[in-house]
């Protein structure tokens, strides 16, 4: 890994908070009419994104034309530009006597009485929607929840995420000196979140995902196993281009749903991958497509372009 320049860290970061001083001045949708405005440039002059989103799409919807194709990676890299707004904006939006007014619950009364009832749980989502205003809202409700999170690579910047995730007592575990364990978690029948439609390289397990094979990490399905615990897979989609969100269920995995299959890990992981595959068709403008989903291939199969 190439080392870091501490000065272009540190200028980044600086850059940046005063960025977020100065957005702070204006109201959040109007911040976030300014982040589709930037998202469409970022379109037009990010040719290697643009490509990757538009191939990634292209494979995935066979059917679909190349003008839909393009609105949709655009909409996309818009949406992502959309969610640095909604993450600066958070903190000062979501709290006890506000939340309803920007989340709106959908099918989640099972989801909240296996919380309620502390029976511990695996709760999933994808690079969809804003996936930071899950556990945020979870926490703020009262819900003592726990998500894994990739460290940022620069220092000032994951700090900074991180106060921001855990503002409202959420714990992220892949903090620096954090002592808690996934395995820690589920023992004591908490809530653990996690972001499950990465690419887990070539150990991970294959399995179908809009139409092609994708590595997938096997530690969920082997940890649901093991704890006995409920798998949660849900999403929080964006309502019209506004700081709303819909947060809902798509499916729910209990432990004697995968008893006597023939390969257990198999069916979890084909199945939640399924579940999220179901909620990103619902709008797939949401999904961040120029995220390496397929990057990994199966034995015998050419290699992604980057």
């Amino acid at each position: 890994m190439k080392p870091r320049n501490p000065t272009l860290d540190l200028g980044q970061y600086m850059a940046a908070r005063w960025a977020t001083m100065m957005l702070g001045m204006f109201p959040v949708n109007a911040n976030l009419q300014t982040a589709r405005a930037f998202g469409s440039l970022l379109f037009a002059i990010d040719a290697k994104h643009r490509k990757r989103g538009m191939d990634n799409l292209r494979r995935s919807f066979p059917d679909w034309s190349e003008d839909r194709i393009k609105a949709v990676a655009r909409r996309s890299v818009q949406h992502f530009c959309e969610l640095a707004i909604d993450v600066i904006s958070t903190t000062r939006t979501i709290n006890v006597e506000r939340w309803h007014r920007y989340v709106h619950f959908q099918d989640m009364r099972q989801t909240l009485e296996i919380a309620l009832r502390g029976r511990g749980a695996i709760m999933l989502t994808g690079h969809y929607g804003n996936w930071e205003i899950l556990g945020y809202t979870m926490a703020t409700l009262g819900f003592k929840s726990y998500s894994i999170a990739r460290p940022i690579d620069n220092p000032h910047f994951d700090a900074w995420l991180l106060g921001v995730r855990e503002k409202k007592g959420q714990i992220i575990l892949s903090k620096r000196g954090v002592t808690t364990t996934a395995q820690d978690v589920l023992e004591n029948k908490g809530v653990l979140g996690i972001i499950a439609d990465q690419n887990a390289g070539p150990k991970g397990l294959f399995v179908p995902f809009f139409g092609r094979l994708a590595s997938t990490y096997k530690s969920i399905g082997l940890l649901a196993i093991q704890h006995h615990v409920p798998v949660i897979i849900g999403y929080a989609r964006r309502r019209s281009d506004r700081f709303e969100f819909d947060l809902g269920i798509t499916d729910v995995i209990e432990p004697a749903d995968w008893q006597n299959r023939s390969d257990e890990l198999y069916y979890i992981t084909e199945r939640y991958t399924r579940a999220i595959e179901t909620f990103i068709r619902q709008d797939p403008t949401q999904y961040l497509w120029i995220h390496r989903r397929w990057k990994t291939r199966p034995k015998g199969e050419p290699p992604v372009e980057a």
